[in-house]
C-alpha cells in the first residue's frame, strides 16, 4: 500500500483512464442489489428473533424460547451492518466517478432524507399509540432527529437503526472532501484507502474521542474493502488493489469479533470471522464478474426496497410482532412471516410515493439555486 508503489505509479489519473465507463455490466449491479436486502434481512431477523429486550415484550417471552434454532443463527444477523459497510464502499466509489462535490451532495441529499423523514413519522406516531413498544417521543427530540445529526447532539435516537447513517454520513464526508472535491480517480481512491488505513490502525491507541468520532477504526477497513473492490471491477485486479482488500478484510475481521465477540461471548468468535469472511466474498464475486447470470428484474426492486425497510422494519415491526402475536393471537412464525412481508410492503409504499417523487424534485431543487456565479469546482 506505500504510495511509491509502480503498480499505483502505473495507474495514474490520465483523462482517457479515468473517464473508462463504468459501471459495467448490469448484471453485476442487479446482483449488488440483491446483496442489500440481504444484509437488511439479517439484520431485521437479529432485531425480532436473536436479541432480548423490547421485542421479547412483544413476543412475550425471549425470542430464544419462540425460535430455538432460528434464534441461534439470528444473534450474529446484526453484521448484517458490516456488510452494509462494504458495500457502501463499493457503491459510493461507483456513483461518484466523474461526479462534481455538488453532484454527490444532492445524490445523498435526495437519497437519504425523504424516506428517512417518513420513517420519522411513522415511528413517532406508532410510539403514541403504543408506548410499551416505543417510548413516547418528545417535539425537541423530534425535530433534532429530523437533521439526522441527533447522535452528535446528545439526543435521543427515534429511529433505533438511525446510528449506522451516522458512521455512512462520516464516511461520505470523509471520501467527499479528501477524494470527491479533486475528482475521483484510481490514485486518490488508493491514496485514501492507504491514509485511512493507516489512520484507524494508529488512532485504536490514541485514546482522543474526536479523533475516533472522525476515523472510525471499527468500520473504516470494511468501506475501504468496498473502495478496492470497486476499483477492481472498473480497472481489473492487481496485486497493489488485492492486498487492500486483504488488509481490509484482516482488519476487519479483527475489529467484528472484538466488538462483537467480547462483550458477547455467547456468540462463536469461528462465525463471526466467517460471517465477516463471507460479506467480503459476495461483494468480491460482485467486483469480478462471477454474478452476471444474476439478470432478475426483481432485483431492482429488492435494491430500492432496501433504504425504508432498513429504517422502518424495527420500532414498527415490533408494533405489528405485539398486536399480532400477543394482541390477536396469531402464532409465533406466521407472526414473523407477516410482520416481514408487512414491512416490505410498506417499504415498497415509501420507495413508490415518497422516494421515487419527492428523490429527483430535491435534488432539483438544491440545484435550481439563484445564489450568483456557480464554482467550476465543487459543482454546486
Amino acid at each position: 500500500m506505500a504510495v511509491s508503489s509502480p503498480t499505483l505509479a502505473a495507474v495514474p489519473a490520465p483523462p482517457t483512464r479515468s473517464a473508462a465507463p463504468a459501471p459495467g455490466p448490469r448484471g453485476r449491479l442487479l446482483a449488488l442489489d440483491g446483496l442489500r436486502l440481504v444484509a437488511a434481512l439479517m439484520v431485521c431477523l437479529y432485531h425480532y428473533t436473536g436479541r432480548g429486550g423490547t421485542v421479547s415484550a412483544s413476543w412475550h417471552t425471549n425470542p430464544a424460547h419462540v425460535f430455538p434454532v432460528l434464534s441461534r443463527a439470528a444473534v450474529y444477523g446484526n453484521l448484517g451492518v458490516q456488510f452494509f459497510f462494504v458495500i457502501s464502499g463499493f457503491v459510493i466509489c461507483m456513483s461518484s466517478w466523474g461526479r462534481t462535490l455538488g453532484d454527490f451532495f444532492r445524490s445523498r441529499v435526495a437519497r437519504l432524507y425523504p424516506a428517512y423523514w417518513v420513517a420519522l413519522l411513522l415511528v413517532t406516531a406508532a410510539s403514541l399509540a403504543l408506548p410499551a413498544v416505543v417510548r413516547p417521543v418528545r417535539l425537541d427530540e423530534f425535530l433534532v432527529n429530523l437533521t439526522m445529526l441527533q447522535q452528535p447532539m446528545g439526543a435521543t435516537r427515534v429511529l433505533g437503526v438511525c446510528w449506522t447513517l451516522w458512521v455512512e454520513v462520516r464516511f461520505y464526508v470523509l471520501f467527499a472532501l479528501l477524494v470527491v472535491l479533486r475528482g475521483v480517480t484510481y490514485r486518490r481512491v488508493v491514496l485514501f484507502a492507504a491514509v485511512w488505513t493507516t489512520a484507524a490502525v494508529l488512532c485504536r491507541s490514541s485514546g482522543d474521542a474526536l479523533v475516533n468520532q472522525v476515523v472510525m477504526p471499527e468500520y473504516a477497513p470494511f468501506f475501504v474493502g468496498g473502495l478496492a473492490l470497486y476499483l477492481i471491477h472498473r480497472f481489473g485486479g492487481d496485486l497493489l488493489a488485492w492486498g487492500i482488500v486483504a488488509m481490509s478484510w484482516l482488519l476487519a475481521q479483527s475489529a467484528a469479533t472484538q466488538g462483537l465477540w467480547g462483550p458477547h461471548p455467547h456468540r462463536d468468535p469461528y462465525v463471526v470471522v466467517l460471517v465477516v469472511t463471507a460479506a467480503f466474498a459476495a461483494v468480491a464475486a460482485v467486483a469480478v464478474g462471477w454474478t452476471r447470470w444474476a439478470s432478475w428484474p426483481w432485483l431492482v426492486t429488492a435494491g430500492a426496497l432496501t433504504y425504508p425497510f432498513y429504517l422502518v422494519h424495527e420500532h414498527l415491526g415490533w408494533f405489528v410482532i405485539r398486536v399480532l402475536h400477543r394482541g390477536l393471537g396469531l402464532p409465533a412464525w406466521p407472526t414473523l412471516a407477516v410482520t416481514v412481508a408487512g414491512m416490505l410492503l410498506l417499504a415498497w409504499l415509501i420507495h413508490r410515493f415518497v422516494e421515487r417523487p419527492l428523490g429527483p424534485r430535491l435534488k432539483r431543487a438544491l440545484k435550481d439555486r439563484k445564489l450568483g456565479s456557480r464554482s467550476p469546482r465543487l459543482g454546486f
